[in-house]
């Protein structure tokens, strides 16, 4: 078990508790190691330093080995992001559907380039090598859900929703 200095810890109780939590729920092995950064990820909207440390410590692997994992899916980066998360497919065959152009008006939508988070905290909009839905592009990963055939025209709607489901909650 790792031992935080005092100072530390009562910084970071509240990571400590969700990750203890997580753990609890997908089990203390190293097979549980990507559903709970996926878990830490969704509640936090970041894999800090300190995270991967108590992570690796619950599952009884190294820090390297939990850094590798976060820093190569690129759904697990680092780095902090909104509440939601938006992936735009690049496959060939979402390229060849027009996908420049839906992520073009995402752009627009939420005034902000690809790689980047909106001002408002609300959604991270990120390129992903594939969603695996080739055979109905272009294609959008947002959050967990998958979206097929997307045009220009519903990110406008899209985007609408995510904004009205953050002002309910």
């Amino acid at each position: 078990m790792l031992t935080l200095p005092v100072e530390l810890a009562a910084e970071h109780a509240d990571l400590i508790a969700a990750i203890d939590a997580l753990v609890d729920a997908h089990g203390a092995t190293r097979s549980a190691l990507i559903p709970v950064l996926q878990g830490l990820r969704e509640q936090r909207h970041e894999i800090n330093d300190v995270a991967m440390q108590v992570v690796a410590d619950r599952l009884g692997i190294t820090p390297v080995d939990v850094q590798g994992v976060v820093t190569f899916y690129s759904f697990l980066k680092m780095e902090a992001a909104g509440k939601h998360i938006v992936h735009v497919c690049r496959t060939l065959s979402c390229e060849m559907a027009g996908m420049r152009r839906v992520a073009e008006q995402l752009q627009a939508e939420l005034g902000v380039t690809v790689g980047g988070t909106s001002a408002d905290n609300l959604v991270t909009l990120d390129w992903v090598n594939c969603i695996g839905m080739c055979d109905q592009p272009p294609a959008l990963l947002i959050d967990r859900k998958a979206l097929g055939r997307v045009t220009p025209a519903q990110v406008r709607e899209i985007v609408a929703g995510l904004r009205a489901e953050a002002a309910t909650t």
